[in-house]
This record gives C-alpha cells, sequence and structure tokens, in this order.
C-alpha cells in the first residue's frame, strides 16, 4: 500500500502534470486532420480530378463538386476529364490553377491509371507532383483517395503516406464504401447521385474538422 501512495503522490508532481496533458492532447490530436485556412466567402475551390469529378453518371447539378458547392456555401469549379490518367491530370493542372486562382484544391486522381494497370509508383509520383505543385503557388490541397480494383476496394497506401508527408486532410473511404454498395451506384465504376451527395458530405465534413469552414 505505501508504494502505491508513493506512485499516487507521484503523479502530482508538476513534470508529472505536464506529460499526462501532453499525451492528452497529443491523443486527441490524432483523430484531427491537418488544419487549413478558413475559405473566405468569395474563395474559390477547385475541383480536379477524372470522371468522378466530373460526375458521370449524374446531371450536372448532381455531381460532387455541385453538391459540395451547396453545401459549403463556396464557389466549387468542377475540373474532372473522364478517362484521364495522373499523367495528363498533371500536364494539365497548372493552366487550371492560373485560370480560377482557386483558395483550395480537393484532388481526387488516379482510377483510371489503376483501371490501366499503369505502374503504381507512376499514379503516387504524378500525384504527389501534384499536390507539389498546388502547395508550390500557396493553394491548400484535400486529397480524395481512389481505390484500386480488387476484393477489398480501398486506395493504395501512397495516399496516406502523400497526405501524411504534405500534411493535408486526407478522405480515404468514401469511394470504397460507394463502389461496394450498388444503390450508390450508376454503373460498375461510377457513383449515382446519392453517391456522388455521400463524396460532397465528406469533403464538406473534412473542410469543417480542419478550419475551413
Amino acid at each position: 500500500m505505501p508504494s502505491l501512495t508513493r506512485h499516487s503522490r507521484s503523479l502530482r508532481t508538476p513534470l508529472a502534470r505536464v506529460c499526462i496533458a501532453a499525451l492528452a492532447l497529443l491523443l486527441a490530436a490524432c483523430g484531427e486532420p491537418p488544419k487549413l485556412s478558413r475559405l473566405a466567402a468569395d474563395a474559390v475551390v477547385l475541383a480536379f480530378g477524372d470522371s468522378l469529378t466530373f460526375g458521370t453518371g449524374a446531371s450536372d447539378l448532381e455531381s460532387y463538386p455541385a453538391q459540395l458547392e451547396r453545401l459549403i456555401g463556396r464557389r466549387v469549379v468542377r475540373s474532372g476529364v473522364p478517362g484521364e490518367v495522373t499523367a495528363a491530370g498533371l500536364a494539365r493542372l497548372a493552366a487550371v490553377l492560373d485560370e480560377h486562382q482557386p483558395k483550395l484544391l480537393v484532388l481526387c486522381h488516379g482510377g483510371n491509371d489503376f483501371l490501366r494497370r499503369q505502374p503504381k509508383q507512376q499514379a503516387a509520383d504524378n500525384v504527389r507532383a501534384m499536390v507539389g505543385l498546388a502547395k508550390g503557388r500557396g493553394v491548400e490541397v484535400v486529397l480524395v483517395g481512389t481505390p484500386e480494383p480488387g476484393f477489398t476496394v480501398t486506395p493504395p497506401e501512397f495516399y496516406r503516406k502523400i497526405a501524411s508527408e504534405f500534411r493535408i486532410p486526407y478522405e480515404g473511404e468514401v469511394v470504397g464504401r460507394i463502389l461496394k454498395d450498388a444503390s450508390l451506384k450508376s454503373d460498375p465504376i461510377h457513383p449515382n447521385a446519392h453517391g456522388y451527395r455521400l463524396i460532397a458530405e465528406r469533403v464538406a465534413e473534412l473542410l469543417r474538422k480542419s478550419g475551413a469552414l
């Protein structure tokens, strides 16, 4: 019993209290995404990617960028090219950034690389380069992972690593969830309006948690 008493007293020392507080803050931070600057009311958000961003399988107003715009009250530019691979996306991104001058880029790219069985490292390098290009111009980035075809329908780990490397918010579950649920799809690889709504909701939630809204 005396040893327990000494141990309990040791937890009351200033150093112990500081350590406990630091640990509590660390544990709390583990569940929080990296922070973004708050988006002004007139800020432009650029949604950039392939057919998932274009909205294949739904009307223009049902695409995820259009639904995201209504959810967050900021202008969201839809810049998705069906069938585009990451190399082509990287080649056109600079011009799109120049044209629209966004404060935030929502990047969802890579699915066509996987469908065409292009090297995964190549896709990773291109996604990393797109994130770096935007960040280098002062544009903040949110990354959305695209699953590989297969049983698990999960994004490759490189998305999470890139998000960690650049300390940017990352959404890695929503597209896979949609592709596993026939009620959220318009065809085997594209969401329907309800699926796109779910993507928009997840991105909006991530923006709120990151402090952008």
